[in-house]
C-alpha cells in the first residue's frame, strides 16, 4: 500500500452503521466525500470479535482482520465471509482504496470503530437442528410422569413460597446459557425443567439424577395435552457420545407461548420425532425418543399438589449435569454451518 506522489488523498469514512443484522450476517454503509464515489475500488473491512465480555480492550490493529471487498453502492451486506458466531460481540471499522495500476493500493485512514452484537437463530436455523436432531432420536418409547429432580432445600423453599412467591408452586426461572450459543431461549425464557426419559428396561425414570437425591413427579397429562404447544429449542452434546434436545411446553395462548410463537419451530403434537401425546382408544398416550436426552422446559408454574415428591435411591451423577454446559462445536451430529 502506497501513497503516489500528486494523486488527492482520500477521505476517511466516518457515519458507519450497522443494521440487518442476524446470527451470521450484517448490513454495513458509511459516509465518504462525494469526489471519492467515483475513485473508490476496494473496501477494507476489520472485523473483530470482542476478546471478552468483561474487557472493552480489542485485538491490537497491528494484525487487522481484514475483508477486501471490491466497492459496490452502499449499504453492502456481509455474510459469509467470515464465521459469524451468534450472540457475539464484535467491533468493525473500515477504511477505502483505490488499486493502482501497478497492483498497490491508495488508502484511506481507518474510519471510527464500531460495535454490534449478532443475532440468535432464527426459525431456519432452529429448523436445521431440528432436522438433524431426528435423524437420531431414535424410537419412540412410552411413559406416563414427567420428573425433576433436585435437592431437599429447592422443594422446601417451593413448598413455603419466597417473597410474594404463593407457596405449593415450583416457580419457572430464566433459563441458563447450556447448549448451542445462538438459542434463542438461553437467558430470555421463564420456565421449570423437567425430564421424561425412561429406562429401556423397566419403563420407569431413571434412579440415578444429576441433580438431586428429592424428586418430583406429575403424570404427563398435567403439563402435556391438547391445549399446550410443543416447540423445538435445541439440540447439543457436551463432549460426549449422548446428545441432548430442548422443548418447550407452553399452554396455548401463554406468556411463554407468545415468546416461542415468534422464535422456534412448532411441532405437531401427536406427529413428531421427540415427544408425543395422541389419543389412542380414547386415552391420552405419551411418548419419548429413546435415543436423545429431552430436556423439557414448562412455561407455567406447576403445582407441587398436582404431582408426589419422593427421594430417589440412585446415585447423584454430577457429570451429566448440563447447568450452563456449553456445546461441543466440532461435533458434526449437532452442529450447523451458521455458528455455534
Amino acid at each position: 500500500v502506497h501513497k503516489p506522489v500528486g494523486m488527492k488523498l482520500l477521505s476517511t469514512p466516518h457515519s458507519i452503521e450497522i443494521n440487518n443484522i442476524t446470527c451470521d450476517s450484517f448490513r454495513i454503509s458509511w459516509a465518504m466525500e462525494d469526489s471519492d464515489l467515483e475513485r473508490v475500488t476496494h473496501y477494507f473491512i476489520d472485523l473483530n470479535k470482542k476478546e471478552n465480555k468483561n474487557s472493552n480492550k480489542f485485538k491490537h490493529r497491528d494484525v487487522p482482520t481484514k475483508l477486501v471487498a471490491k466497492a459496490v453502492p452502499l449499504p453492502m451486506t456481509v455474510r459469509g465471509h467470515w464465521f459469524l458466531s451468534p450472540r457475539t460481540e464484535y467491533s468493525v471499522a473500515v477504511q477505502t482504496a483505490v488499486k493502482q495500476s501497478d497492483g498497490e493500493y491508495l488508502v484511506s485512514g481507518w474510519s471510527e470503530t464500531v460495535e454490534f452484537c449478532t443475532g440468535d437463530y432464527a426459525k431456519e436455523h432452529l429448523a436445521q437442528l431440528q432436522e438433524k436432531a431426528e435423524q437420531i432420536a431414535g424410537r419412540m418409547l412410552r411413559f406416563s410422569v414427567f420428573y425433576r429432580n433436585h435437592h431437599k432445600e429447592y422443594f422446601q423453599h417451593a413448598r413455603y413460597g419466597r417473597g410474594t412467591h404463593c407457596g405449593n408452586m415450583l416457580q419457572p426461572y430464566l433459563k441458563d446459557n447450556s447448549g448451542s450459543h445462538g438459542s434463542p431461549t438461553s437467558g430470555m425464557l421463564h420456565g421449570v425443567f423437567f425430564s421424561c426419559n425412561t429406562e429401556f428396561n423397566t419403563g420407569q425414570p431413571p434412579q440415578d439424577s444429576p441433580y438431586g437425591r428429592w424428586r418430583f413427579q406429575i403424570p404427563a397429562q398435567r403439563l402435556f395435552n391438547p391445549s399446550t404447544n410443543l416447540y423445538f429449542a435445541d439440540f447439543y452434546c457436551m463432549y460426549t457420545a449422548y446428545h441432548y434436545a430442548i422443548l418447550v411446553l407452553a399452554p396455548k395462548g401463554s406468556l411463554g407461548d407468545r415468546f416461542c410463537r415468534d422464535r422456534l419451530p412448532l411441532l405437531d403434537i401427536a406427529c413428531n420425532k421427540f415427544l408425543t401425546c395422541s389419543v389412542e382408544d380414547g386415552e391420552l398416550v405419551f411418548r419419548h425418543a429413546q435415543d436423545v436426552i429431552l430436556e423439557i422446559i414448562y412455561t407455567e408454574p406447576v403445582d407441587l399438589s398436582l404431582g408426589t415428591l419422593g427421594e430417589i435411591s440412585g446415585h447423584q451423577l454430577m457429570s451429566l449435569s448440563t447447568a450452563d454446559a456449553k456445546k461441543d462445536p466440532s461435533c458434526k451430529t449437532c452442529n450447523i454451518s451458521v455458528g455455534r
